[in-house]
């Protein structure tokens, strides 16, 4: 065995098989996306609290993938050993929010696409998705659902309520209604025609309507 052969190995003649070059160009291209998919998230969040670790999960998230990518097309032995490592992972962090699960697809797929090269699939691909969401999750208020809480100190004063209700929202459906002695309380999930929400006030001018609240509601939580 010579002197060469000793210092020989695969693990050194990986070091060329990618260009700093095309690393440097990966990564950069993955977190200037990964910053676009994060200034999205913060445009079209709309959950109860906020969490900017989230954001900067999604861009570290964008250049890990690419990360991962680069090497595996590298070296086809190694992609057979990540997706065995891979395989392994179990993560068991709950997503509270349906929209977080497409920003997390988004990212991996972003870091993926980079990683192949497919450089214009990425940018034009990020916009085109970045454009959707702002128009769909930026929705009207109104459009949203509502929740109000009535409560009444008779069968009258409730119908009277109602009617009021009818003629100034979009759609109406009571969700619940509880009944003891003089008092019915009613949570009705409301549409609104347009954002003008004084029609919680004339409810209390209403006989026997003790209280009226209104509440904005998405199936999870009110608040």
């Amino acid at each position: 065995m010579t002197f060469n052969d000793i210092f020989k190995s695969s693990f050194l003649e990986n070091v060329t098989s990618i260009s700093i070059f095309d690393m440097v160009i990966a990564m950069v291209l993955a977190f200037a996306i990964g910053m676009f998919i994060f200034l999205i998230y913060m445009k079209t969040y709309q959950g109860v609290m906020y969490s900017s670790s989230f954001g900067i999960t999604l861009v570290a998230l964008t250049m890990i993938s690419t990360l991962v990518i680069l090497a595996v097309t590298s070296n086809v032995v190694l992609s057979l050993g990540m997706v065995g490592a891979l395989s392994i992972v179990r993560f068991r962090t709950a997503i509270k929010e349906p929209l977080d699960i497409a920003f997390l697809f988004w990212s991996i797929a972003v870091g993926i696409v980079l990683a192949a090269g497919m450089i214009p699939l990425a940018v034009f691909g990020s916009i085109i998705i970045g454009v959707f969401l702002l128009i769909f999750a930026n929705r009207k208020s109104h459009l949203l659902p509502y929740i109000v809480v009535l409560s009444c100190s008779g069968h009258e004063s409730e119908v009277k309520a109602k009617e009021l209700l009818q003629k100034n929202v979009k759609k109406m459906q009571v969700k619940s209604k509880s009944a003891q002695n003089d008092n019915v309380e009613l949570n009705i999930e409301v549409r609104l025609s347009d954002n003008n929400t004084d029609f919680v006030n004339e409810l209390t001018k209403i006989s026997g309507v003790k209280s009226a609240v209104l509440v904005s509601y998405n199936g999870e939580y009110m608040g």
